[in-house]
């Protein structure tokens, strides 16, 4: 084990936070069987109580320890996703800390396919998996609750800074959004819930356990959240944010620098316009790419001291609803305190 993978294993032992690099965002780590662990967690984000973590597992034979009542659909999906980003909801089993749960009856669980989480979740469990042996690491995304998703290490230094004993860095994230999150905790007689979209679309769900996944609504006001990254405002930057049309964005940026604001572009089809007072950035054109790269752009533009950014929204068809997903909550949030 090199000695800093044996210094994350020692500070989780020991209930203190570390960030580490996921193939989807980098997670702030704690103890998942450690309630006051968990609730460095939650300090360090400011985040609110009843919002549910999920718990990152070395793998899939660590299930039951985690939960019950495992459905044959529950199995199929790990034998055909895990390590990979697909978190699955189902009945929590005895034991697991409301702290981790929200207080819920559920509990998220997920194997992460990035390398180095991987070998923090194995020598942590190799090192005797923490309270009780439980060998679960929770971990949210490593920011201050509702900003922006880190997809580098430097990003976890800038917000959270002393909060966490230790950041790993494994560089840039390869899927660059949250996991697709699947509810499996209802009767067996109902289909699947879909509750975040993400790289794992419901149409490769569907060929492995042979269900369409039925898309869960929209959260109602005051409801409490069954999942991360379920509040109609998430993922945001502090600079306010808005979704504009291909075929509207040049006549919407110009209003705007003839009002004498300035505005960061964020594009996907529009190349860089000449004599427009704004900082412009171009991400790929496909939608995986497009995901490997939104955090970053975000939080770049919101560095630049603009007045608003300005988003080319992006094609309304399945492959990209993990996508839309995030701009639709990031602009929801864009610019609240």
């Amino acid at each position: 084990m090199n000695p800093e993978l044996a210094r994350a294993v020692a500070l989780l032992q020991a209930g203190e936070l570390v960030a580490f690099p996921t193939e989807t965002v980098y997670g702030l780590g704690a103890d998942a069987a450690n309630p006051a662990a968990v609730a460095k967690i939650f300090a360090a984000k400011g985040r609110p109580a009843d919002h549910p973590l999920i718990v990152h597992l070395p793998g899939a034979g660590h299930l039951d320890r985690w939960a019950r009542d495992i459905p044959a659909a529950a199995w199929a999906l790990a034998e055909a996703f895990w390590p990979g980003p697909l978190t699955l909801i189902l009945k929590r089993a005895p034991g697991v800390p409301d702290a981790v749960t929200g207080g819920q009856d559920t509990v998220g669980v997920r194997v992460p396919a990035h390398p180095m989480a991987l070998d923090l979740l194995r020598a942590y469990a190799q090192a005797g998996g923490g309270v009780d042996g439980q060998c679960g690491i929770a971990a949210p995304s490593a920011n201050r609750f509702g900003r922006i998703s880190p997809t580098d290490a430097a990003h976890v230094r800038e917000e959270l800074g002393d909060a966490v004993a230790l950041v790993l860095d494994g560089g840039p994230c390869p899927v660059g959004i949250e996991s697709t999150i699947l509810d499996l905790s209802r009767d067996d007689s109902l289909a699947p819930r879909l509750l975040r979209p993400g790289h794992i679309t419901p149409e490769q769900i569907e060929m492995v356990i042979g269900v369409f996944p039925e898309v869960a609504a929209r959260r109602a006001e005051g409801d409490v959240p069954r999942v991360s990254g379920s509040l109609d405002a998430h993922y945001a930057p502090t600079t306010p944010m808005r979704l504009v049309a291909s075929a509207r964005l040049l006549d919407f940026m110009n209003a705007i620098r003839h009002s004498g604001r300035r505005c960061g572009a964020l594009c996907h089809s529009l190349p860089p316009q000449a004599g427009m007072p704004h900082v412009w950035r171009m991400l790929p054109v496909d939608p995986e790419g497009y995901a490997r790269e939104i955090y970053a752009a975000l939080r770049e533009l919101d560095g630049a001291g603009v007045d608003l950014i300005v988003v080319e929204d992006v094609p309304q068809d399945s492959a990209w609803a993990a996508v839309a997903d995030r701009l639709r909550r990031a602009a929801c949030g864009a610019g609240l305190p």
